[in-house]
């Protein structure tokens, strides 16, 4: 044990060293600047476009930089690929669901109950669909290039009322969900409805709405559902989707190769400090959360459950519509084996990189 102590303890300070190193260094190279398209508000979901921009511009004297804008300033979010198509901005935050006509291939991440509960199980997938020619063809035809993840939390459900303490008690209520996860939820009995996010609150309040699914906790704290939520699922892990950083080819292509290899020198210190600002999050929400509501913790068991009966159909119904546009069966098979593979190298009971 004491080994293993002195390791670790030597490890951190290593990479303490190597990161101040790295941060002493500059990059020598002419002005340039990038705009950055990105919908709402300041949050945690924006934290690794924010350090991206701090990060080049202090290591390039500020003779990078990129300018975020914020609130669809620059383009709505369901056009963001439109507008990286146009070169009207340089880069952008993305997410396959406000699209999901324009990137098929990226909505296999909206799928319901997919094992992806753990960052240190999800950062690595999503870097290796990053990476999968399904992914690459879908940007491709925006003229995109994919850079970095933001990993999404899971969604969890936030209600009020009768509380679904197994898979039969979601039979009747009535369910912010969309996607993949609402057709999960119907298959559970659900009756699954879109609504704003900005209106779910009211919705809960009312009694219109039974339950609310958001990214797990951000989402939920920002629009304050656990102020007239009585309950929240604490592992359900009912799914999540697929949000990140793409660029415009051509401006990729067009920088001077030290700051394309920045950029892609800085990718792990960004993802890293991505995932921080959600954890964050979580250890301020958490609490919270627990003093003013009911946990609900599902067994292993019952989890598998709701994964054979109301994810499994979901991801078949999914191959089967989109088999004729790509190879979809062969993506899913992908995943899962990634999946796999990044479970089998998290050591248990390492579960600090838990959502």
């Amino acid at each position: 044990m004491a080994c293993k102590m002195i390791s670790a303890g030597g490890a951190a300070l290593l990479a303490m060293f190597a990161a101040t190193a790295a941060q002493a260094q500059k990059v020598d190279g002419p002005d340039v600047t990038w705009n950055s398209s990105f919908w709402g508000k300041q949050r945690a979901a924006t934290a690794g476009n924010e350090e991206l921009a701090r990060i080049v511009s202090e290591r390039t004297g500020g003779k990078f930089k990129i300018k975020v804008h914020m609130g669809e300033a620059l383009s709505k979010a369901s056009e963001t690929l439109d507008g990286i198509k146009l070169g009207a901005f340089q880069m952008a935050g993305f997410c396959n669901f406000y699209s999901p006509g324009k990137n098929p291939a990226w909505m296999v991440l909206a799928l319901p109950f997919l094992p992806l509960d753990d960052y240190a199980v999800s950062r690595p997938v999503r870097e290796a669909l990053y990476k999968h020619p399904a992914f690459v063809a879908d940007m491709d035809k925006w003229n995109a290039m994919p850079y970095m993840s933001i990993d999404l939390p899971q969604y969890e459900f936030l209600g009020k009322g009768k509380q679904p303490m197994t898979l039969e008690d979601w039979q009747g209520l009535r369910v912010r969900a969309g996607g993949g996860l609402g057709d999960a939820m119907r298959v559970l009995g659900a009756v699954p409805t879109t609504v704003p996010a900005t209106e779910t609150y009211t919705a809960i309040e009312r009694g219109t709405l039974d339950a609310v699914s958001l990214p797990f906790t951000d989402s939920q704290a920002a629009y304050k559902i656990h102020e007239v939520a009585t309950w929240f699922t604490g592992n359900m892990s009912p799914g999540t989707t697929e949000c990140g950083l793409v660029f415009n080819k051509d401006a990729y292509a067009k920088l001077p190769p030290q700051y394309q290899k920045l950029l892609m020198d800085v990718r792990d210190e960004v993802n890293t400090l991505q995932i921080k600002a959600w954890q964050d999050k979580d250890k301020v929400n958490l609490p919270v959360f627990r003093s003013k509501m009911k946990e609900i913790i599902y067994s292993d068991a019952e989890l598998k459950r709701f994964q054979e009966k109301a994810g499994r159909p979901v991801w078949d119904k999914w191959v089967a519509d989109n088999q004729s546009k790509f190879d979809a069966k062969g993506l899913l098979e992908f995943l899962l084996a990634e999946i796999d593979k990044a479970k089998a190298s998290v050591k248990k009971p390492a579960a600090a990189g838990k959502n």
